[in-house]
């Protein structure tokens, strides 16, 4: 009778599934960074160099095409206006840093994935991979609200920011906020009752850690996206879903008294803009201001890539501070310039024009249009995969919404590409069932 041959180290790493290079880029994140530290590239970023890299391999190993006609559009829409962009920039090296840095995070990343990624089973693996960060992250910032070892906020170190430190106070927010969508999407689906009970659970434990970030805009796009992810799930699961989270809301902040107080504030102070706005409120509202002034100035083609610190004083009003202030969280007392508008449209908008803007803009457009078209299919087939769907849209719904509050920068950036590319895979992928996996 004869035996199998074991497997060589390198038959058994072929074996493996090419997911988890990206998989490999979310955990990561989970790395603390370094108290104080300022710029520089997070080891996510580095590896997400090596994915891309470890993608252009397997095609060229494969022989195969790369990517459909309708992906290669897609994906490859924003270049134009990067390209004019960059070339309009004040420097050739802040041109080609600002180039690199967009290409990374909406076009070569999210292909890799889209390339990477085989089925609904990979698309679930990476999934619950963000989950997992999301749990990790949160569990730090819990525990660094309740023993005051957190970034300070209002004269307090309890502002919860996880591994990310002071200096990144979204980051925390970020990772929780996807995490949450994630699980939402995954516990929607048609999988086994214990998978679907397991992500339920978690998206109910990411809540708190979400609640201590006093994050204002990570609220609001989480609360859209999560009611868009149930009314797309189907209305009777949205309004059962939607009874827990409020009994959650009521335990959470009224009969455990999380934070109340401060919560409730921060809450109000959402809609608080014309009525004695806090300072971050005023310097938002007048960077933003700025930003629509360079584009006034360059309609077109916008002031150049990482032009806006260099405009920003000429178009912004007296009413902006000097920075925001940062302490706590394992790092001593520092004051941050003020480099962006917190609004990805308006820096767009600004520093690309409205050629940059119509281009990025109208490929995450078509990436929601072709996904939720997708999605709809699937629903009204009862094919799996609805679960895969949810997660891939809610993440790229997510975060359409945050960037009117935030943009790209941060160690976190690296995981917005990766969210572009699960949306990519689900919207541009040539089938999403193992079928179609199988004959690739």
């Amino acid at each position: 009778m004869a035996h199998a041959l074991p497997l060589s180290p390198a038959a058994r790493l072929r074996r493996l599934p090419p997911a988890l290079a990206v998989v490999a880029v979310v955990a990561l994140l989970a790395l603390p960074v370094a108290p104080g530290g300022e710029g520089g590239a997070h080891p996510a970023d580095a590896v997400s160099a090596l994915v891309v890299l470890y993608g252009v391999l397997r095609l060229v190993r494969d022989r195969r095409r790369p990517l459909t006609r309708r992906a290669a559009v897609v994906l490859g829409l924003p270049v134009l206006g990067l390209a004019v962009a960059a070339a309009g920039a004040a420097s050739p090296g802040a041109g080609l840093e600002g180039l690199g840095r967009y290409l990374q995070v909406f076009v070569l990343v999210p292909a890799a994935v889209l390339l990477l990624l085989r089925d609904r089973d990979d698309a679930r693996l990476l999934a619950w991979s963000m989950v997992m960060l999301a749990v990790w992250q949160g569990a730090v910032g819990v525990h660094q609200y309740v023993t005051a070892t957190g970034a300070s906020y209002q004269g307090e170190t309890i502002r919860a920011v996880g591994t990310f430190g002071a200096q990144d106070v979204m980051g925390m927010a970020t990772v929780v906020s996807l995490g949450l969508v994630c699980a939402l999407g995954l516990a929607l689906g048609r999988t086994p009752v214990r998978h679907r009970l397991l992500a339920a659970g978690c998206a109910f434990a990411l809540l708190l850690p979400l609640a201590v970030s006093f994050s204002r805009g990570a609220w609001i796009a989480t609360a859209v996206t999560c009611a868009a992810q149930l009314l797309l799930a189907g209305p009777r699961r949205a309004l059962a879903v939607g009874a827990a989270v409020l009994a959650a809301g009521v335990v959470l902040v009224g009969g455990l008294g999380v934070g109340s107080a401060m919560l409730q504030e921060r809450v109000g102070s959402i809609t608080q803009v014309t009525d004695a706005p806090d300072q971050s409120v005023t310097d938002r509202y007048t960077m933003w201001a700025a930003a629509a002034g360079m584009w006034r100035e360059r309609p077109v083609t916008g002031v150049g890539l990482k032009g806006f610190p260099e405009h920003r004083d000429s178009h912004a009003s007296l009413a902006l501070s000097s920075g925001s202030e940062t302490d706590g969280a394992g790092a001593g007392y520092q004051r941050q310039p003020l480099l962006s508008p917190h609004n990805m449209y308006l820096l767009v908008l600004a520093e690309q024009g409205l050629l940059g803007l119509l281009a990025l803009a109208g490929s995450w457009l078509a990436l929601l249009v072709l996904g939720l078209r997708r999605l709809r299919a699937a629903r009204r087939a009862g094919s799996g995969g609805q679960d895969c769907g949810l997660a891939a849209c809610g993440l790229l719904l997510w975060q359409l919404t945050d960037f009117a509050y935030a943009d790209i920068g941060g160690p976190s950036t690296v995981l917005t590409a990766v969210c572009f590319g699960l949306a990519a895979w689900w919207a541009l992928g040539p089938a999403t069932d193992g079928r179609a996996a199988a004959a690739r």
